[in-house]
């Protein structure tokens, strides 16, 4: 019996390359926990019929001495990347039978490694929501309280590696969506630097603030998945070659905005675990620097401008004429507000009509305009930070997972959710959830994250000092 609780990367694979089971027992193994799990969690959308055929191909690499630290591996694949020849929804009816005709840059890379694809991981609709209450398929519920939400939009993803229903997973996070549900399900979420990571293949919410992220129960397994994908490529005129530091061999400076954190709103359990964190990395030897970054209260505000106006343009390809499903009506017009108006979730819709509006004539200049003059000054905030800090920490959410329709009636009480996670989408920085410990609520232990966040494509110093963290326990 293998035991998943405790598996990482690099056991599973010393496991296999040694002989003690086989790729198709780990791959079943993981198959039989999303048959007794999943239909109480809602991790997958589908689980996918042949992965005992792609067991067995990568079972030859081990053979023929050409396996790879990831061959093997079970992944859970968010809902809006796409895998050749499989269908991909983004968790919405529009595209309820679409069938992907090209592999993600991403799944393209983890193929050539042997990767084991379990199935599609549900989602937020179109990666739009903090709970994943909004899929078109139903909510994904937390593996450590079926009363409560996994997070969002990459609840499936997370709630897979959470319940042991894969041992790593690829998300997308556009402003805290790999974070907030790792925080909020107890594992590890990256949310790369923008550029480092190819989106070619990955259906686009909000292109200036979309990256790829890796889940995984340690910050090493998010670490190895990340290298694995990294890199530029030709597809995605964004991405960029991952340059070199030099490793930090000195103890850590981290900056911590206390003025932010302190102006309220922020849970009691989360704050306290949050400041006792900080009283370990002391006893470490580990410095930490009140750092000011007076801009970073208005960072809900500027992405809640700015992501829903690349949303409304984003979306304005699926019409049910080009593809996608199409409801038909009396001419091409009411095709395209009978398909729109009824195929769209109500989350969908409301952020297209915020967008358009924002976007509009006579608001351009007071919103768009200014939102992104803001975003400016975050950045600055942030190169000012790291001039003196290594890497700015803070909770990762402000709450503990919430009660599953908790929220659903008051969308800014949701949006709320996103304050800590939003502001390294907008600056474009590599930020890390890593779990700190738990709040008991309702006789229930209730994971808890620490964010850490760095300087452009440092995901180095996020990945060691992760480890620090990590270890304290």
């Amino acid at each position: 019996m293998i035991d998943l609780s405790t598996l990482t990367i690099k056991k599973a694979h010393e496991s296999l390359k040694k002989g003690e089971y086989s790729v198709w027992d780990l791959a079943e193994s993981y198959l039989k926990n999303i048959e007794a799990k999943n239909k109480d969690i809602n991790a997958y959308l589908e689980v996918f019929a042949d992965v005992k055929e792609q067991a067995e191909l990568a079972q030859k690499k081990f053979t023929d001495g050409t396996a790879t630290s990831l061959t093997g591996i079970p992944f859970a694949i968010k809902d809006n990347i796409l895998i050749e020849g499989r269908r991909a929804g983004a968790a919405s009816k529009i595209l309820e039978n679409y069938v992907a005709s090209y592999d993600a840059t991403v799944i393209a890379k983890l193929k050539k490694e042997g990767v084991i694809f379990l199935g599609r991981a549900n989602m937020d609709e179109f990666a739009m929501g903090g709970s994943t209450e909004n899929s078109a398929y139903g909510v994904t519920k937390n593996p450590h309280d079926v009363s409560r939400v996994a997070g969002g939009s990459s609840g499936g993803s997370v709630a897979a590696v959470a319940m042991d229903g894969a041992l790593v997973a690829l998300g997308s996070d556009t402003g805290g969506s790999v974070r907030q549900p790792a925080s909020l399900c107890g594992v590890v979420g990256l949310k790369p630097t923008y550029g480092s990571v190819s989106r070619h293949g990955m259906m686009a919410m909000a292109a200036s603030l979309n990256q790829i992220g890796t889940i995984g129960k340690t910050v090493e397994d998010a670490e190895i998945v990340f290298n694995a994908i990294a890199g530029k490529d030709r597809y995605d005129s964004f991405s960029q070659t991952i340059p070199t530091f030099k490793k930090n061999e000195g103890s850590f400076k981290i900056g911590v905005p206390m003025a932010f954190m302190n102006q309220g709103g922020i849970d009691k359990d989360v704050l306290d675990n949050f400041n006792e964190t900080l009283e370990k990395l002391k006893s470490k030897g580990i410095q930490i620097i009140d750092t000011p970054m007076p801009n970073l209260e208005y960072a809900l505000a500027v992405y809640y401008v700015l992501m829903p106006a690349e949303v409304s343009s984003d979306m304005a390809k699926f019409d049910g004429v080009k593809f996608g499903s199409l409801v038909k009506g009396k001419n091409l017009l009411e095709d395209y507000m009978l398909t729109r108006g009824q195929l769209f979730g109500k989350e969908v819709r409301r952020r297209i009509i915020l967008g358009t509006y924002v976007l509009s004539a006579g608001y351009y200049d007071a919103y768009y305009h200014k939102a992104n003059q803001v975003r400016a000054l975050i950045a600055q905030d942030f190169k000012n930070a790291f001039e003196k800090v290594d890497v700015v920490l803070t909770p990762t959410s402000p709450t503990p997972a919430f009660k599953i329709g908790e929220k659903a009636a008051d969308p800014i009480s949701m949006y709320l959710a996103d304050i800590f996670t939003v502001t390294a989408n907008l600056v474009g920085i590599p930020a890390l959830s890593v779990p700190s410990g738990f709040s008991e609520q309702e006789g229930k232990k209730l994971p808890l994250g620490i964010q850490i966040s760095a300087p452009h494509f440092r995901e180095d110093l996020l990945f060691d000092f992760g480890k620090i963290v990590e270890d304290l326990g």
